[in-house]
């Protein structure tokens, strides 16, 4: 259905849970991947060997994606190798921490906020000058329902910044429509990924499995289809837009 031969794919976050679904999906479609990690580097390479198993091209990158030097030295190296990105997927992120507003200081907040929005303004336009001269392009980036809902006890910062990325996600899409870049955005619902295993309680993880309608949390692949999507011909009509995908859980 989708073909992204000759394509070139970053995908943020990729290591692992929905990065690594979404990069995966990409190279079986086609597309060469630049394979994004910080910490996970086994995971990673894990990954990048996965996609050049699949006969496409593949460039890892590490390194801190709130840091401004650390994403333009990323985008170098995707320079050097490819000189073109055309579908960025903002999907790096992290709750660092679950914590109520009395215990929360100022630098976990900081941290929350950074990783998860600073980090999306910060790849984006680095990204941008290697995007603008295809003439279109794609930006995909990845929020959560707490952005609606305002999340869990204890999600706070995280709810915060996810709200932030959405809002983002609509500005970038007024901006950058001169070039022909569409801006979009999927929200997930609790997804079985190594986040939840870290960030989220039993207790809390069965309270939010009783709100979704579908009865069951949902996994990494599912969230693929929706990326590739919205980064097709199929979505050329499309900008601005978020697409939630959590099993029916906002209509309860």
């Amino acid at each position: 259905m989708y073909s992204f031969e000759g394509k070139v794919v970053w995908v943020t976050g990729s290591s692992t849970g929905i990065g690594r679904a979404v990069a995966l999906g990409f190279a079986a479609h086609g597309a060469d991947v630049i394979v994004h990690c910080n910490q996970n580097l086994a995971e990673g390479e894990s990954v990048a060997a996965e996609i050049s198993g699949m006969g496409r091209e593949a460039l890892l990158v590490q390194g801190d994606v709130s840091k401004k030097n650390i994403v333009e030295s990323m985008v170098s190296k995707i320079n050097d190798r490819f000189g073109r990105i055309d579908i960025l997927v903002n999907n790096a992120g992290s709750m660092v921490k679950r914590v109520r507003l009395e215990q929360l200081d100022e630098e976990t907040w900081d941290r929350i906020l950074d990783v998860n929005l600073k980090s999306v303004f910060l790849v984006t336009q680095a990204a941008l000058p290697l995007m603008k001269p295809q003439g279109k392009g794609r930006i995909v980036n990845v929020t959560s329902i707490a952005a609606r809902n305002g999340g869990s006890i204890g999600a706070l910062a995280y709810a915060t910044s996810k709200g932030g990325v959405s809002t983002l996600t609509r500005n970038l899409a007024k901006e950058l429509l001169e070039y022909n870049i569409l801006v979009n955005g999927i929200a997930p619902g609790v997804i079985s990924t190594p986040f939840q295993d870290r960030f989220t309680p039993p207790e809390t993880r069965q309270k939010l499995g009783n709100q979704i309608l579908m009865g069951r949390e949902g996994t990494p692949e599912e969230m693929v289809g929706a990326v590739l999507f919205l980064s097709s011909d199929y979505s050329n009509y499309i900008t601005g837009e978020i697409i939630e995908i959590n099993g029916g859980q906002l209509m309860d």
